[in-house]
């Protein structure tokens, strides 16, 4: 393949080609920049990012995308070939970060697509948000504010700053993460969004 970015259209194809080859169902939350994909926000996207919130499910998955002819490229990623590398994060994480609750729960996701047997949905705004921030590139700002661009009246700043709070709460690194929640506040005032 040796292309460096997927849009919505050739994931979608993907999936699908996935779907005719397994026997159960499985559901996939996407997150990071592949919900951003799939909500419009961004054209294509480098990185492949699903949640599989049920760890059945995830090595159900696992095992089948093996017998297609993908392998472990990383601690969470598949790859076939020079193809895209599918980051599949089993549970209630994203990267490294734990959420509050299963996206599988009310208001955890939307449902963005479904094929035969795959359910695909898109993360919530707000966990999309604190995800990014927690690992705040500049890919990351860039993203989070173009999410708040294009859905901001959707976004209740002030539920979203307690849940940013909760979640940090449970991290490891709470005060750096705490600063990103801030310099991305901080921004978004000098932009006059808030």
């Amino acid at each position: 393949m040796n292309n460096y970015r997927i849009d919505k259209a050739a994931l979608f194809n993907e999936l699908s080609a996935w779907s005719g080859f397994l026997k159960k169902p499985v559901r996939l939350i996407a997150c990071g920049g592949t919900a951003m994909t799939l909500l419009n926000i961004k054209a294509s996207t480098k990185d492949v990012d699903f949640i599989v919130p049920e760890t059945a499910e995830y090595k159900y998955l696992a095992g089948k995308l093996a017998d297609l002819g993908y392998r472990q490229a990383t601690k969470y990623g598949w790859c076939k070939g020079d193809s895209f590398v599918f980051d599949l994060y089993p549970g209630n994480r994203v990267y490294e970060t734990e959420l509050l609750a299963s996206p599988l729960e009310l208001g955890g996701h939307s449902l963005c697509k479904e094929f035969e047997r795959i359910y695909v949905g898109i993360l919530n705004y707000y966990d999309i948000l604190i995800t990014k921030l927690f690992r705040s590139s500049s890919v990351d700002i860039e993203d989070c504010l173009g999410l708040v661009r294009v859905v901001g009246k959707e976004i209740d700043l002030k539920v979203f700053e307690d849940r940013f709070r909760q979640t940090a709460a449970y991290d490891t690194s709470e005060e750096k993460v705490l600063r990103y929640l801030e310099h991305f506040l901080g921004i978004l005032r000098k932009k006059g969004i808030i």
